[in-house]
């Protein structure tokens, strides 16, 4: 994509998600600067039918096709840029081939980094190790992070000296069981937990932020992408959604990086970067900022975070079967096989099962092998309450 005067070459896996929706919405925003070559969906047909029509793709897939249909895609030559809005760790091969031959991602895929992180990572870092343009010359130009807290923490570090940043602090909603009681919490039904109270979401993504395990999964996100320890990020409640994260430096001071909850804001981000273009999404202009509250996280109630910073510091395989985990656990949730509360409690569970006593970090094979295993124990697992703990 050093060529300026071309239009960037986009393959989209998982144009039919929400991610992939919104990530079309941005591109067809700016058809001088964009073109979709290739479309990959899962099993919405119809969805992909329609994109087919109106944007006439080089290449399609759907799930029939295959994992392995992702992976062409991702390394095909006439593709700049890989959008990755699919989910499981089957997506961590598409994204390693893609950074292997030269493409940039931009991904909102959890295990890319949470399980494949000690993978990834090193191939970002060596593209832009040989890159010859300051934008390149960083491993965030080759792996671009979709998630709208990953985007304010990289939007608040541009220009800035990675020596200089004493903590990230990553905001969370608060979902909609912020001021639920921990009693209450055992009784909730999905119908609660989906009521989102300011971002409109997938099912899955809306539990998550039910339960926090979205900001566990994003600390060990943190980790990979920023380099920086466990202990340099802090998770703080912030109800409006307004502030989409913070960076401290070591001189006190603040930046945040704030907007509606709008993911075609951290999507465009990712796309144009190190260029900001006009945006389909709304603005909000300044006297129309609300007040803006921050309260801390509480661990009795919410454990999830707490579970997935042990699974973080144990290593990639804990951090593999924890994701894996909380991926059945939201579907036992919303199909009434389990509690609420079961959802953090059968995580712990997993990372305690699968995660203990590790040595050297998994392969590719290893790591998918892992979350089928995984995957496999947690459909009929019973989660076992436990007393569990630990600073936000």
């Amino acid at each position: 994509m050093s060529d300026a005067t071309r239009r960037a070459r986009v393959a989209v896996l998982g144009s039919t998600g929400s991610i992939g929706r919104q990530a079309l919405d941005v591109i067809e925003s700016h058809p001088d600067r964009f073109e979709v070559v290739c479309l990959a969906a899962g099993r919405d047909v119809a969805t992909l039918d329609e994109q087919i029509a109106r944007l006439k793709p080089r290449l399609t897939s759907t799930a029939a096709d295959g994992p392995a249909a992702l992976v062409d895609m991702a390394t095909d030559e006439g593709v700049d840029m890989v959008v990755v809005g699919t989910s499981g760790v089957v997506s961590l091969r598409p994204v390693i081939a893609a950074l292997e031959t030269g493409k940039v991602v931009a991904t909102a895929n959890k295990e890319t980094l949470v399980a494949g992180g000690h993978l990834v990572m090193p191939l970002a870092r060596r593209l832009a190790d040989r890159a010859t343009t300051p934008a390149e010359h960083m491993p965030l130009n080759w792996l671009r992070p979709i998630d709208s807290e990953h985007s304010a923490i990289w939007q608040c570090l541009a220009g800035e000296r990675r020596s200089d940043v004493a903590r990230l602090i990553l905001t969370a909603s608060g979902g909609p069981f912020r001021e639920t009681t921990a009693d209450q919490l055992a009784n909730v039904t999905p119908a609660d937990a989906l009521a989102h109270p300011t971002w409109r979401m997938g099912s899955k993504i809306t539990i998550d932020s039910a339960t926090l395990m979205n900001k566990a999964l994003e600390v060990i996100e943190a980790r990979w992408l920023y380099d920086v320890a466990d202990d340099q990020i802090d998770v703080v409640v912030h109800p409006q959604s307004i502030v989409h994260s913070l960076v401290e430096f070591t001189d006190g001071s603040l930046k945040a990086q704030l907007g509606l909850p709008d993911m075609r804001i951290p999507i465009q981000y990712a796309l144009t970067y190190p260029t900001r273009l006009p945006s389909p999404a709304p603005r909000l202009g300044g006297a129309q900022i609300p007040d803006l509250h921050f309260e801390p996280v509480d661990d009795a109630r919410f454990p999830a975070l707490s579970i997935g910073r042990e699974a973080g510091r144990q290593g990639p395989r804990a951090s593999a079967a924890l994701i894996a985990a909380d991926d059945v656990a939201v579907d036992r949730f919303l199909n009434g096989s389990i509690s609420f509360n079961g959802i953090a409690e059968l995580c712990g569970d997993a990372v305690a099962r699968f995660g203990a006593n590790e040595v050297e970090a998994p392969d590719l094979d290893e790591l998918i092998a892992l979350d089928a295993d995984v995957r496999a124990w947690a459909e009929t697992a019973e989660p076992v309450q436990t007393s569990r703990g630990g600073n936000a």
